[in-house]
């Protein structure tokens, strides 16, 4: 180990962004905690730099970066079981949601990251309910959603999800994102109300539907064998950080829908709010997704999401 402990992480949003002041809440919280012995550097956005936002998992993985958050959809690819995280119309409510991360799912998930990648995960900060915008009409009904080209993560799930629902999925980095929207070729996407807002999707997207199809997760992700190399102090150091910028970052992402719903209100969008039944038909279209994923794995496993 070296005589300097240094942390070096990167983000992919701007100082609004509540991952952002997060990551900085948790550089202030390990300095206190190792009373200044540690050097806490914090990129907030790589793609300023010219990478993509999805390069944070590699620039993590390989050591290039100590830390990072990043979408848990993206790490599918890896651990299949991060899959569960994605399952469409599942998640509803915010309080019920984090026990399911802080408990046996998430801790599941954890160690499985651990024993088949570099990664060491911290915690689950939250990504948001993901809701609907599109720049043609107002989306209340599956039929609604036909033909329309949308932007997608890469996430196998999701292209099958949307797929379902009549969309034409397209996987797209974000640092793409906004340049698709803008141009007219991504005619629908889906975001957090936060995301929709700061990345001016709005002003191209006026038709915004409070889907929340899926919750979105990210992961607090740290270099597995840099955490390993650390002294006792240090990993309690770092692990009582995240655990100080876990608890702020959730409680603003409560209060970033509601501040979202104002600003939005104050623009030209046009705001659907599904009924129950509304919601429930898209629910029922891709429950056949759903139950596929049961079979896969198993009911063990799909009981830890209650």
């Amino acid at each position: 180990m070296s005589d300097t402990f240094e942390i070096n992480a990167g983000g992919y949003q701007g100082p609004n962004s509540i991952h952002t002041r997060a990551m900085h809440i948790f550089g202030r919280a390990v300095d206190e905690a190792l009373d200044g012995d540690v050097a806490f550097s914090f990129q907030e956005s790589v793609i300023d730099t010219g990478h993509m936002a999805a390069d944070l998992l590699t620039m993590v993985e390989s050591g290039e970066l100590t830390m990072c958050y990043f979408s848990t959809s993206y790490l599918a690819d890896r651990v299949a079981e991060f899959a569960l995280l994605d399952l469409p119309f599942t998640f509803t409510d915010r309080n019920a949601t984090y026990a399911v991360l802080d408990g046996n799912l998430g801790q599941h998930l954890a160690g499985l990251l651990e024993e088949n990648t570099g990664y060491k995960l911290l915690d689950f900060w939250d990504n948001g309910f993901r809701h609907l915008t599109n720049g043609r009409h107002p989306i209340r009904q599956p039929g609604d959603c036909k033909g329309m080209t949308i932007r997608t993560m890469f996430s196998e799930l999701h292209g099958q999800v949307f797929r379902k629902l009549g969309f034409k999925p397209k996987a797209l980095d974000v640092k793409d994102l906004q340049e698709g929207v803008r141009s007219g070729a991504i005619v629908a996407q889906e975001n957090p109300l936060t995301n929709t807002f700061n990345f001016g999707i709005h002003e191209h997207h006026p038709y915004i539907t409070l889907s929340s199809h899926f919750f979105g997760a990210a992961a607090l992700l740290c270099n597995r064998a840099a955490f390993d190399n650390w002294s006792d102090t240090q990993r309690a150091a770092v692990r009582q950080a995240a655990q100080k910028a876990t608890a702020a970052q959730r409680s603003m992402a409560t209060v970033e829908d509601s501040a979202m719903m104002s600003k939005l209100s104050e623009t030209d969008v046009q705001i659907v709010k599904l009924t129950e039944s509304e919601r429930g038909a898209f629910a029922a279209v891709v429950a056949p997704i759903v139950e596929a994923q049961r079979k896969i794995f198993g009911n063990k496993l799909f009981a830890m999401l209650r």
